[in-house]
C-alpha cells in the first residue's frame, strides 16, 4: 500500500470514549505521548486528533505531541469560525516548520456548538460557502505573497506570512482534508480540498462518491493537484476469524447496554443532520454485514462518525478490504479501534505491515 496510515487520537477530556480504557490521567501528556511513540515505534505515519467544543484545543495537543516525537504527523481537525484563515494560515506554517513538515490540518464544517465560542450557526449552504473562502485563504498564504482576499465571508488585505510551511516534492504545504457527503460539502472538496475523507461506507457506495467527486473536479475547474481520497474508519483485528466476529458482537452488545439502545433502529446519531452520517445509518437496512467484513450493526447500537461501520476480521481479511479500497482510488486510512494504545500496537504488529508489504 503506498499511501498513508494513520491512527485516531480522540482527544477527549472525558475517558471511556467508545470502550476506551476510563483510566485516570487518559488525556495527560504522558499518556497521550505513549500513544504518539507508540504510533511511530509501529509504522503509522502520525494520528487524526479529534475535535468539538469541549475538547482539548487540537492544536495546543498537536504541538505538545509533535515536541515529544521525531516523525509523528498529526492531523489537525481545525473549525472554520472558531479559527480565523489567516490566524490557521499562521499557526499551521509556523508548527510545520518547526518539525520539519509534519502537519497535516483537517477543516471541520459539521454542527457543533458554534454559539459556546461566539460563532454563528448559519445555514448549511453558508457553513460550506465559508468553508470554502477558509480553504483558499489558507492556501494562497501558504503559497503566495501579498494576498488580498475579500470574500462574503472572510477578508484579508496585503497578508503575507514571512514563515512559510515546509515544502518538498509532492507536498508544497501541508495537506487539507475534508469531509463532508452533502453536494454542498463535496463542491467544495472538488474544488479546494487535497484529500477528501469518507466514513466506512461499503465499495460500492466510495466508488459512486469518487466517480462524482471526479466529475466535479473538472465541472468545477479545479486548479489544484487532483484530489486524493481517504477512508476513516474503525478496524477490528483479532488473531482468528471467529474470534474477531465474537468480540465485535459482544463490543456492539456492551455498548446498546451502555447507552441504552436495547432495541435497534435509533437515530440518534442521525438526529445531527449530517447527511454522511445518515448515509452510514441507513446502510443498516441492507444487512449486518456487507462486502464480507463491513460491520453495519454498530450504528444500530448507538456507534456514531466512525464507530458506525466496523471492518472486522484477521489482520489478513482486514489488510484484504483495506486493499479493495484503495484499488478504488482511496490513499490515505485513518483507522483506529479501543481500547486505542493496546489497539496501535496490535495492530501495528499485525496490520501495518501487511499494507505496508507489497501484497496482503
Amino acid at each position: 500500500m503506498a499511501g498513508d496510515l494513520l491512527w485516531y487520537i480522540p482527544n477527549q477530556t472525558h475517558p471511556g470514549h467508545r470502550g476506551d480504557d476510563a483510566a485516570e490521567g487518559h488525556n495527560s501528556l504522558d499518556t497521550l505521548t505513549r500513544h504518539a511513540q507508540a504510533l511511530e515505534k509501529h509504522g503509522w505515519d502520525g494520528a487524526l486528533l479529534g475535535t468539538s467544543w469541549g475538547r482539548p484545543d487540537t492544536f495546543t495537543v498537536a504541538t505538545a505531541l509533535a515536541a515529544r516525537t521525531t516523525t509523528f504527523e498529526p492531523l489537525v481537525a481545525v473549525r472554520p469560525g472558531y479559527w480565523a484563515p489567516a490566524h490557521l494560515a499562521s499557526a499551521s506554517a509556523t508548527l510545520d516548520h518547526l518539525t520539519g513538515g509534519r502537519v497535516r490540518i483537517n477543516v471541520v464544517s459539521g454542527q457543533d456548538d458554534l454559539a459556546a465560542y461566539g460563532d454563528a450557526e448559519g445555514d448549511q449552504a453558508a457553513r460550506y460557502a465559508r468553508t470554502r473562502e477558509f480553504l483558499q485563504i489558507v492556501r494562497r498564504l501558504w503559497t503566495q505573497e501579498s494576498v488580498t482576499y475579500d470574500g462574503e465571508h472572510f477578508r484579508v488585505t496585503g497578508s503575507t506570512l514571512d514563515l512559510r510551511p515546509v515544502a518538498r516534492a509532492g507536498r508544497p504545504h501541508p495537506r487539507l482534508y475534508f469531509g463532508g457527503a452533502s453536494a454542498a460539502a463535496e463542491r467544495v472538496a472538488a474544488a479546494e480540498a487535497d484529500v477528501q475523507l469518507f466514513w466506512g461506507e461499503p465499495l460500492d457506495g466510495i466508488a459512486e462518491r469518487l466517480d462524482r467527486l471526479r466529475g466535479l473536479e473538472a465541472t468545477l475547474g479545479r486548479e489544484h493537484a487532483p484530489l486524493e481520497f481517504g477512508l476513516r474508519i474503525t478496524t477490528l483485528v483479532r488473531d482468528t476469524t471467529e474470534q474477531a466476529w465474537a468480540d465485535a458482537e459482544a463490543k456492539v452488545a456492551r455498548l446498546a447496554r451502555a447507552r441504552g439502545h436495547e432495541q435497534p433502529g435509533d437515530r440518534r446519531w442521525g438526529s445531527r443532520g449530517a447527511v454522511g452520517q445518515r448515509r452510514l445509518l441507513d446502510l443498516a437496512a441492507r444487512g449486518d454485514v456487507l462486502d464480507d467484513i463491513l460491520y453495519t450493526a454498530p450504528g444500530r447500537a448507538g456507534g456514531g462518525g466512525a464507530g458506525t461501520t466496523w471492518l472486522v476480521g484477521t489482520a489478513q481479511e482486514v489488510a484484504a478490504a483495506l486493499r479493495k479500497y484503495e484499488a478504488l482510488g482511496v490513499t490515505h486510512f485513518v483507522l483506529s479501534d479501543t481500547p486505542y494504545l493496546p489497539e496501535i500496537e496490535r495492530q501495528g504488529q499485525q496490520l501495518v505491515p501487511l499494507l505496508r508489504g507489497a501484497s496482503g
